[in-house]
């Protein structure tokens, strides 16, 4: 909608050439036409301000968002803090575990449930295969050898109750650890839900203001439509007061003239009554209306 000015709705030049009977017809006009255009600027307004007040509300909830990813944040950091710090003392008590077993000379060659297996191998190789008497010596040996192995080493842990404790007590630790990287990744993907959400709420409420500052615009050019129809109106009508005064001031112009018109004829018709003219009735109700009689 093109907003004009009252000038080009109507000039002072149209003001001073139009009859009174155009001038009425064109203020009923502006008159219509503001009041037309004062309803559309309302109703725009009202749109735009339900436009605004959604804003708002996306604003809000974003914010709301925001607030809770934030906070969840802040619990992510919490519980990483705990959870590094329990692998640290994991990481440390691993590492006594392998000090002690360096001390015992346990991490040199196989663990006991490798030696275990071996040995199992060896006696159901001599229990199930045809050797002979060298191979058979041999193959005991072994099998002794082994047993031997193993039996130290078990010595050696049964003797040395930490390392066990060490070992238990570590991977407590490290199970712990693992509980709280949980809690990490899970409170991490619940602030990133809340954190997309925000952006969506944001971009929605940036798009709903775009369309409220684009409903503002087209209120204010009803509005000032609407204004410069009602400033075209109070200029006819204002025009329309100075014709009627001045059709009051001829009218007025036009009784005084009359008034002295039929002062003059009276005073003629009195002087011919003293020079003693006989008077008709229409000249003696003249003498009568002027106050001569």
């Amino acid at each position: 909608m093109s907003v004009s000015s009252a000038d080009e709705l109507i000039t002072d030049e149209q003001l001073q050439d139009k009859s009174k009977g155009q001038l009425i017809k064109n203020a009923g006009q502006f008159r219509d036409r503001r009041n037309e255009l004062n309803q559309i600027a309302s109703k725009r307004a009202s749109k735009r301000d339900d436009l605004n007040a959604k804003t708002r509300e996306r604003v809000d909830e974003a914010q709301d968002h925001r607030e809770k990813r934030d906070t969840l944040n802040e619990r992510v950091q919490e519980h990483k803090s705990v959870r590094n710090e329990l692998n640290a003392k994991a990481n440390e008590l691993f590492e006594k575990v392998e000090n002690l077993k360096s001390d015992l000379e346990l991490d040199e060659g196989k663990d006991l449930e490798q030696l275990k297996e071996e040995i199992e191998e060896l006696e159901f190789k001599q229990q199930t295969e045809v050797l002979s008497a060298d191979d058979e010596r041999e193959l005991i040996e072994k099998i002794e050898d082994k047993r031997d192995e193993y039996q130290d080493k078990k010595e050696k842990l049964d003797e040395n109750n930490d390392l066990e404790e060490y070992v238990d007590e570590a991977e407590e630790v490290r199970a712990e650890a693992s509980k709280h990287h949980d809690k990490v990744t899970e409170l991490a993907d619940r602030a990133q839900k809340h954190h997309n959400q925000m952006i969506e709420a944001y971009r929605e409420a940036d798009d709903i203001r775009d369309e409220a500052d684009e409903m503002h615009e087209d209120f204010v050019e009803a509005q000032e439509s609407a204004d410069a129809h009602h400033e075209a109106f109070v200029r006819v009508q204002k025009r329309l007061r100075e014709l009627d005064k001045k059709e009051e001031e001829d009218r007025k112009d036009e009784r005084a003239e009359k008034r002295e018109e039929a002062r003059e004829e009276a005073e003629e018709i009195y002087e011919r009554f003293k020079d003693g003219e006989t008077l008709d009735t229409e000249d003696l109700r003249k003498l009568q209306k002027s106050g001569h009689l």
